[in-house]
């Protein structure tokens, strides 16, 4: 849970239900990341609403019962925002506004609107605008006068607050006009990409906040921004790195979330485009992480989804320095040990022990802990690439014979 907050964060409560696919549990997980990901946009979780479903109420996501006690809460608490983690069909957010009368949203909104906030760059604004747009477009009907009565705050930034009077034609043109720029800058961006030569590229892949942007500025001696806060960066960032003088390039990529809305996904093609064209991933995980296991399926999903998960791949286990377990007592003989109470040696000698040494490192980006063994990890699987490229590279074979001996063996 996190620390309440008092300073202009909007009183938000937040919805999930418990079903046959997801139980108590994951629906707890899955909470948690939304409060972080309502805080991350500007909002302070006040109140959490569960319930039991075997399905999603097709009119309300929730049922007649809990919507009333939810619609009670805010009413007696003067909540201005609910937010409900799955993503919510036309019907059921034009019902739940009607109900509740306040601003609702759903996972995907609110992951767009922290997009919205953290797009610096035209590309990247036009990325974000072109994906809301899309998830916009089938809920007009019911939307505009709700965006009318509540200006501003999480939600509302990006088209829907200078495009409240629009229709559906016109969110239509507007979704061909963005479609037509960003593919005249994917082309440009292609032509960048194809410009860097036949240089290996590495490229930083992961689930949001697990440090692959400290592990880019502690490598690559560059200034990308690091906050402890869901997707604080968007925007690709590309250097050239040399290890032990061999020049490589390495990327930084959005981070990937569960759930993460398909229109992002279609927005950022070109961004996802520098994990298609790497000849090496490195998959860095918050090994503190509670949940650090479905981080990792997640981003293995989204790598299938986008044909890159064949790709050789490094396990980079981040934050090892913020690594805990719970412990055991040994006179407690009631207490099952699970994961949970894992030390990161029991861990290492898991399913990631099948990873191999050469395919799993252990590390703090922060710290630069075990920093040694990561730069030789990457240069050797750097330079596996780089020979095959370069047989004859004077880097790599000082002495030309040498060269002549290798290909012959």
């Amino acid at each position: 849970m996190l620390e309440k907050v008092t300073h202009n964060f909007e009183k938000t409560v937040i919805v999930g239900i418990v079903t046959q696919q997801q139980n108590e549990d994951k629906l707890n997980e899955y909470l948690d990341e939304l409060e972080f990901l309502t805080f991350t946009a500007g909002g302070e979780v006040v109140k959490r609403f569960s319930q039991k479903m075997d399905k999603p109420n097709p009119k309300t996501f929730v049922g007649t019962g809990k919507i009333e006690d939810i619609n009670t809460y805010i009413k007696e608490n003067e909540v201005s925002t609910v937010i409900f983690d799955d993503e919510l069909t036309p019907a059921q957010q034009k019902n739940i506004t009607k109900i509740l009368d306040c601003k609702v949203l759903d996972r995907t909104n609110l992951i767009l609107d922290i997009f919205a906030q953290r797009a610096e760059t035209s590309y990247a604004r036009t990325q974000v605008e072109l994906a809301q747009c899309q998830y916009l477009l089938p809920r007009l009907s019911g939307m505009w006068t709700h965006l009318e009565r509540q200006r501003g705050g999480i939600g509302m930034r990006g088209p829907g607050e200078t495009e409240i009077e629009t229709d559906r034609r016109i969110v239509r043109d507007r979704i061909a006009l963005l479609k037509d720029k960003i593919k005249t800058i994917d082309k440009q961006m292609s032509i960048q990409r194809s410009n860097r030569g036949a240089m290996v590229r590495v490229a930083l892949v992961g689930y949001t906040n697990v440090g692959k942007s400290t592990l880019m500025n502690a490598i690559g001696k560059s200034d990308v921004f690091v906050e402890n806060k869901l997707f604080a960066t968007l925007d690709t960032t590309v250097r050239k790195v040399v290890i032990k003088n061999l020049p490589f390039l390495l990327s930084d990529t959005v981070g990937f979330i569960r759930k993460l809305p398909t229109q992002l996904v279609e927005s950022f093609k070109s961004t996802l485009d520098e994990v298609r064209e790497a000849d090496l991933l490195l998959h860095v995980v918050d090994i503190s992480h509670a949940d650090f296991e479905d981080h990792i399926a997640s981003v293995n999903q989204i790598l299938q989804d986008i044909k890159s998960s064949d790709k050789p791949t490094i396990m980079v286990f981040n934050k090892i320095d913020s690594f805990k377990h719970l412990t055991i007592a040994e006179d407690d003989l009631i207490t099952e040990k699970t994961t949970k109470h894992y030390t990161l040696e029991e861990w290492k000698n898991t399913w990631m022990s099948k990873v191999g040494e050469k395919h799993a490192l252990f590390i703090s980006a922060k710290k630069k802990e075990n920093f040694e063994e990561f730069r030789e990890k990457v240069y050797e699987a750097v330079r596996e690439i780089h020979i095959t490229r370069f047989p004859y590279n004077k880097f790599l074979y000082p002495d030309y014979k040498d060269a002549i001996e290798k290909e012959d063996e």
